[in-house]
């Protein structure tokens, strides 16, 4: 039997919407007769939306404009039966980002507040991935169980997922009796071309994927708790590269599409974790001969290595506190 979407429940969460969602995910299996039609839907109702509302009535003023539904005054049930589950996942992870964006340094009762908004994210995000029931889907002979996520390579949906979605781009190119959509890539990454022919754009992707895994991996991590630098690499001036970019992008966990387009432009344009030394020693006005001295490498390659680097991965936000870190810290990062 193939499992529904495992709802996570982040470490720091409310612990009455902690139990509510553990609750919830016990309760609800695509399967069974119970989660047919409206169920998902009164289980919102019956679980979440009281774990909200107290949680609600118990926070600081300042974060009721960030709850879904005005501070609990209009209850998540609703918001999900009058614009769907999807567009309650944008408004949530619009108003984690916002909440983000907002705090330039967070108290512990502020990081409870991100996960928690990250926990009901995740439980609507799951909801919306629920599999369906009917296998056909549409008018055609596509089996509608087969795994329907995000593309392999990107963040785009899959084929597949796209077709279910309305999109008919993916279609356009096979006949009508010989539609074949791929439930692991997008239109852009399919292995095979329509005719027959091996894509390029999906061999290039195949090349990096170890590049584009670890991306994804740094980007995730770093945007749970933008608070605080996350150790990984092994080398502070890379963590600290991730730091920065997750903070200009304003990315969280739940942006899962965001997030991996950026790793895949990361990888794509060959963000190596030398740059990423490079450009963040540069970017608190260290020169290049002195960010050559501390990599142990010549000026040259500092210069030839940036110029080829898109200038996308130059610009970063101007963050407190690090022009000292980097004088007393990496002295020997080669």
């Amino acid at each position: 039997m193939k499992s529904f979407p495992f709802i996570r429940v982040w470490e720091g969460c409310d612990l009455n919407i902690a139990k509510a969602v553990r609750q919830f995910q016990d309760r609800w299996s695509p399967y069974s007769a119970a989660s047919r039609g409206k169920r998902v839907d009164r289980l919102i109702k019956e679980l979440i939306d009281p774990a909200v509302a107290s949680y609600a009535t118990s926070s600081p003023q300042r974060y009721l404009s960030y709850i879904p539904g005005a501070g609990g005054v209009v209850p998540l049930s609703e918001i999900v039966g009058l614009v769907g589950l999807n567009s309650t996942a944008r408004l949530q992870r619009q108003l984690l980002r916002a909440f983000v964006s907002a705090q330039a340094e967070k108290s512990e009762r502020d990081q409870q507040f991100v996960a928690t908004l990250e926990t009901l994210l995740d439980l609507i995000r799951s909801c919306a991935r629920k599999p369906p029931f009917k296998s056909k889907i549409r008018d055609t002979r596509l089996n509608g169980r087969r795994a329907q996520e995000f593309c392999r390579l990107c963040g785009a949906p899959a084929e597949l997922t796209d077709f279910i979605l309305g999109n008919d781009n993916a279609k356009r190119d096979d006949p009508e009796d010989k539609l074949r959509l791929s439930s692991l890539y997008c239109t852009d990454h399919r292995p095979q071309l329509p005719n027959g022919e091996w894509n390029l754009a999906y061999r290039k992707a195949k090349r990096s994927i170890m590049h584009f895994d670890k991306e994804l991996a740094r980007l995730t991590k770093h945007s749970g708790n933008l608070d605080k630098v996350k150790v990984q690499s092994g080398d502070p001036l890379v963590d600290l590269y991730i730091y920065h970019y997750v903070h200009k992008y304003g990315l969280t966990p739940g942006d899962e599409a965001e997030l991996r387009n950026h790793a895949r432009r990361m990888a794509d344009g060959k963000l190596s974790d030398r740059k990423k030394q490079m450009v963040m020693l540069l970017h608190y006005r260290i020169s290049q001969a002195d960010a050559a001295r501390r990599l142990g490498i010549e000026r040259q390659a500092v210069f030839k290595a940036l110029t080829a680097l898109p200038s996308e991965f130059h610009q970063l936000p101007n963050l407190s506190g690090f022009s000292v870190y980097f004088l007393t810290s990496t002295e020997n990062t080669h």
